[in-house]
């Protein structure tokens, strides 16, 4: 048997052996040639999304027509963004409406988040996110609110909406009636204030360690060892007020003075 599979052997080598410089192009798609040079591709990888800006137009009308009790505003941001700009009593409508009417469907609450605004009378803009995965398409809902008024929850019609809730609440100190869990999620349960607001000092208000003597991490007022110092790429050396030089010609009358009394 050694012998038979040893002679078929020498048989294949002695056979002249043809290959093809490429392979049959069944698929047109699929590169089949390997000796001819690339060429660079012209187009990116990643192709922008072209959006039909009528259709978003039409779009923002027909929610402002079935919704003029709370929308306030329509508009188009970024080129191609839709924005829907309400008052605080519609945020449990209009979201409600966004997410089960058949010609928008956004399902999916993608973020919410706040911005802070202290000169306004109203000085927090709060975001809505929203998506629709049957439409591919995008839709930012926003309201206003101040320290003290709440605004209605969410959480009935997106259960993502309790963290985003929680994370405002914890950085803006914006309330929202109806949240299962409004608590802190991001800093410490007893945490003084709230550090996304414009007016939050930097160093803030308290500070925590380990104490040794009770065994735990304490939170006592804020002490700072060093006057608080801003530090500018452009003169760095001007930061410190308390260690500068002092200035040639006071430097020449103490030297002056201390001659005068060596004297």
């Amino acid at each position: 048997m050694s012998s038979l599979l040893k002679n078929c052997w020498k048989l294949s080598r002695n056979l002249p052996v043809t290959t093809l410089k490429c392979y049959p192009k069944f698929l047109p798609s699929i590169r089949t040639n390997t000796t001819e040079t690339e060429k660079p591709e012209t187009r990116p990888t990643i192709r922008r999304i072209t959006t039909d800006i009528q259709t978003v137009k039409d779009l923002g009308l027909y929610i402002s027509g079935c919704l003029p009790k709370y929308v306030q505003k329509v508009q188009i941001n970024a080129g191609d963004e839709l924005e829907i700009l309400i008052c605080p009593d519609g945020v449990v409508p209009t979201i409600n409406f966004l997410k089960y009417h058949q010609n928008t469907q956004y399902i999916s609450l993608s973020d919410l988040t706040a911005v802070d605004v202290p000169s306004r009378k109203y000085r927090f803009e709060v975001v809505y996110n929203l998506l629709s995965f049957v439409f591919n398409s995008r839709i930012r809902v926003k309201t206003y609110t101040d320290e003290l008024t709440p605004l209605q929850s969410i959480e009935s019609i997106h259960d993502a909406a309790n963290w985003y809730e929680r994370e405002i609440w914890d950085m803006f100190g914006i309330l929202f009636r109806g949240n299962s869990d409004l608590r802190r999620i991001l800093t410490d349960y007893g945490f003084e204030g709230h550090p996304l607001r414009k007016d939050f000092p930097l160093s803030g208000f308290v500070e925590v360690r380990y104490d040794d003597e009770y065994k735990r991490v304490v939170c006592e007022p804020l002490e700072l060892t060093q006057e608080f110092r801003k530090f500018e790429l452009s003169a760095p050396w001007e930061q410190f007020p308390n260690f500068r030089l002092a200035a040639p010609e006071e430097s020449k009358e103490k030297d002056s003075s201390k001659e005068k009394d060596k004297k």
